[in-house]
């Protein structure tokens, strides 16, 4: 394969799939160098073939897997294999790319037997993304069990017999009924996920249940009424496909990056802010989550009102800050409305002022931090219009605030205060097409620079 060629294939393949990131550059190679290999910082390093003398740089925020290389090096000999074929039609080798794509995710967690099955299982269910029953979009949840294979038995039925039957559509719901395949992708039965064993598992909280079920002999594959794809496995969402493009989740090295520039986060409110962007990326509601560090809190007071904050401790803080800027020279005129606004209480503050979002609020969090709350809860006010303000401690400061930006700043209203308030801890912005993306200050000059992003 050509260089121009790869750098192509990379671009239109690889950035994509691998969210976030982007060719840094290249470096010499050798014959001993493999096709794919960790780089330094976040890095991956790539060729087409063993003899080519470069190797492509590929860098993200968020370190790589193991399983990616290994779903890298699949992907580069599918693609190698489709550019053995000299083919001219763009059009036709563009559609045997996003097979291999596809391919080569299953080929990533399964043997080779398996692989085919889940290959034409999620071929079936493409399908039935493109069309309805009965006028309405559909959901559908599959099960292959790697563990079983019943092919032994008589009368066996599989996927190719049945998928793409009407009454199929039917059987499942992708959330706690599923149906069962062996390895071979004969007929297992019916499953109902109402009960499964409560146990660690990482995925969007309306598919906990077949994530806590896939173990590593199991693959779950769903398809929800929006057109996504979702792959389980090992107890965790591993893939995606969202928007036309499939995307990798790499959950556990993003949680550890939301400690980045704090030395006092918790492992459970870490994990709470992550879970709950996930939940919010998949409800398609967009949201902001501002998650500050110890340090910085009263800096980032300066950008939200009074009339949001739903801490007391935290609008004594603004309180003080308010009157100390009236009290300046060039805000004397406004001293008095000032001192009369301020100078009461908090609860009689919220009274005055009709602050009945606040008080709202208040009642229903109960004055538990963030982590306490329940995971529907927690979505729920992330998804609220505005952002969401959180302390290294998991105090919610506040929930829904338009937040005071800086002159110039680029993009949507949650785009802008993501990356304003990123200079006091780190903020996520999650667009309501599910695209998470973090943000932080560079130490050494203080430009905001994306720490992760996750499909």
């Amino acid at each position: 394969m050509e260089k121009s060629e790869f750098y192509k294939v990379v671009n239109k393949l690889v950035l994509p799939l691998f969210i976030g990131s982007f060719i840094e550059g290249e470096e010499e190679s050798t014959s001993r160098d493999s096709e794919v290999a960790f780089g330094r910082r976040n890095s991956l390093l790539i060729k087409p073939f063993k003899t080519d003398e470069y190797r492509l740089i590929l860098r993200r925020g968020q370190p790589f897997q193991v399983f990616e290389v290994n779903l890298l090096r699949n992907i580069l000999n599918e693609i190698n294999k489709i550019s053995s074929l000299n083919l001219d039609d763009e059009s036709y080798i563009s559609v045997l790319q996003n097979n291999a794509i596809e391919k080569s995710i299953c080929a990533s967690i399964s043997d080779a037997e398996t692989s085919n099955v889940m290959f034409g299982i999620l071929t079936e269910l493409e399908k039935w993304g493109a069309r309805t029953y009965e006028g309405k979009k559909i959901a559908i949840g599959i099960i292959i069990n790697t563990s079983l294979d019943n092919s032994d038995q008589p009368e066996t039925i599989s996927y190719s017999d049945i998928m793409d039957r009407d009454f199929f559509a039917l059987l499942s719901d992708g959330i706690d009924s599923y149906i069962e395949f062996d390895k071979k992708g004969n007929l297992v039965g019916y499953l109902q996920l109402d009960k499964v064993k409560k146990v660690p598992s990482i995925a969007p909280c309306d598919y906990e249940m077949v994530a806590r079920y896939c173990n590593d002999k199991r693959i779950g594959i769903v398809l929800t009424k929006n057109g996504d794809f979702l792959i389980f496995k090992n107890r965790e969402l591993l893939f995606s496909k969202r928007l036309g493009g499939w995307n990798i989740y790499s959950h556990e090295e993003v949680i550890q990056l939301l400690s980045y520039r704090g030395n006092y986060s918790l492992k459970d409110i870490r994990r709470s802010v992550y879970y709950t962007a996930l939940d919010t990326s998949f409800a398609y509601s967009g949201g902001c989550i501002i998650y500050l560090n110890k340090d910085t809190v009263e800096g980032a007071l300066t950008h939200i009102n009074a009339h949001d904050i739903l801490d007391e401790r935290y609008f004594e803080i603004k309180k003080r800050q308010e009157l100390e800027n009236a009290g300046k020279l060039y805000n004397l005129q406004n001293l008095a409305s000032v001192e009369a606004m301020y100078n009461v209480s908090y609860q009689t503050f919220l009274e005055e002022q009709n602050c009945v979002k606040v008080e709202c609020l208040r009642k229903i969090i109960s004055g538990k931090p963030f982590h306490e709350l329940s995971r529907k809860l927690r979505q729920e006010l992330v998804s609220m219009d505005g952002a969401t303000v959180i302390d290294s401690d998991g105090t919610i400061i506040a929930v829904g605030a338009i937040l005071k930006i800086e002159a110039g700043s680029e993009g949507g209203g949650r785009l802008a205060a993501a990356t304003t308030l990123s200079k006091y801890g780190i903020s996520i912005k999650i667009s309501q097409d599910g695209i998470l993306k973090a943000f932080y200050p560079d130490r050494k000059n203080g430009k905001v620079k994306v720490l992760f992003t996750v499909g």
